[in-house]
């Protein structure tokens, strides 16, 4: 589906733009005449898989998210080769499944790296662009996974709930600059999220949480039949941004819908239970 004329009369900068999501989201935005900063670790990777849709209107960006300069860079050089800056969809990101126990410190670290950080970088290097001409729009994409946690998912569910928190914050504060801010949720896509390219493991396991290997042997068999489809999911992208009404927390997804609707039950059941021990803590007047 190409993009309606006011996407493609926009500048868009697209982060994790060479696989999944992010690469259907690019082709969608070229197809429909939009101009697409897009960043990636390897620019031949990008242009080979964009093929056809690769135009005068991409602007390949080698970045490396957790870089602050570098992402400045790529910004001032989007707002120089097109003039503008319009949307910004952080997309970047990769799975990681293991135990708690499992994860190092250098495991956390990257994971945050481009999960908050990164997405961080690209912030502030936006934010001024758009603040200085009074629009624009930031969509980040996380998961459902930022409002719910399995096991073996906590690292990357970590930095979910991180961008989800960052995320609510940020659209209160750029309200009144005519920024518009929105989080994509998706379920399961049928990208390469869960395969090697994508999906870091523990360099070590701990024996007792047999029950998190068989998960993980579970996920690397899924490739090819998850739910959801990365190609209406940009779709779906372009029309959140286009409308400009898609809630904060857009779900992406029925197998998202369904797991939010449990976590919600679930949170209440919770609050209720823990209703008369809450107020306890109150400070009592004499």
């Amino acid at each position: 589906m190409s993009p309606s004329p006011i996407s493609a009369s926009r500048t868009w900068l697209v982060t994790g733009a060479s696989r999944g999501l992010g690469l259907d989201l690019t082709r969608q935005l070229l197809d429909g005449g939009a101009h697409v900063a897009a960043t990636t670790r390897s620019a031949e990777r990008l242009l080979s898989a964009l093929g056809e849709a690769a135009t005068d209107r991409l602007l390949p960006l080698e970045v490396d998210l957790a870089d602050e300069a570098a992402v400045a860079s790529a910004v001032a050089q989007t707002v120089k080769r097109f003039g503008g800056l319009d949307v910004v969809v952080n997309n970047a990101g990769y799975g990681f499944l293991a135990a708690v126990e499992e994860i190092t410190d250098a495991d956390a670290r990257q994971m945050f790296d481009v999960q908050v950080f990164g997405v961080l970088n690209v912030l502030r290097a936006a934010l001024p662009v758009m603040r200085t001409k009074g629009a624009g729009h930031v969509v980040n994409v996380s998961s459902i996974l930022g409002h719910l946690a399995f096991p073996g998912w906590g690292l990357y569910s970590a930095g979910k709930f991180a961008l989800n928190g960052l995320t609510e914050a940020l659209a209160a504060e750029v309200a009144d600059h005519g920024i518009k801010v929105n989080l994509v949720e998706p379920g399961y896509m049928r990208t390469d999220f869960l395969r090697p390219v994508s999906l870091g493991l523990p360099s070590s396991t701990v024996e007792g949480y047999e029950a998190i290997r068989e998960m993980t042997t579970a996920h690397q068999g899924m490739p090819g039949t998850q739910l959801g489809d990365p190609a209406r999911a940009a779709s779906a992208i372009i029309t959140l941004v286009d409308s400009g009404e898609a809630p904060l927390h857009q779900l992406l997804g029925s197998d998202s819908l369904g797991l939010i609707e449990g976590a919600l039950e679930s949170l209440t059941a919770q609050v209720e239970a823990g209703r008369s021990l809450a107020v306890t803590s109150d400070v009592r007047s004499a």
